[in-house]
């Protein structure tokens, strides 16, 4: 998995490429932690994201709370949208 981060001021965009799964959370989670308290806005964009396991959801709720509510994701495949609909987490994310 590669992960680009994209920083501008006070909000960040991360694009996770691969899968997000336990294998690689580690590093989702790392690029969470690096961002700077300044960054007031997250944005994780899924466009490269093929799939996405329990953990990687745990990771981006973790990120919700970490960022007080100001997360978006986007551009989240149907497959990956399904999950987050199956979960409830559609209704607690604000995904575009």
């Amino acid at each position: 998995m590669t992960i680009e981060k994209i920083l501008n001021e006070n909000s960040a965009v991360l694009v996770p490429e691969g899968w997000l799964d336990a294998a690689n959370a580690a590093d989702f989670s790392a690029a969470i932690d690096e961002l700077g308290s300044d960054i007031t806005e997250l944005t994780i964009d899924m466009s490269k994201l093929e799939y996405i396991s329990s953990a990687g959801l745990r990771l981006v709720v973790a990120a919700h709370k970490k960022m007080k509510g100001a997360l978006t994701v986007t551009n989240a495949s149907a497959e990956i949208m399904d999950v987050f609909r199956m979960t409830g987490f559609d209704k607690k994310l604000n995904l575009k």
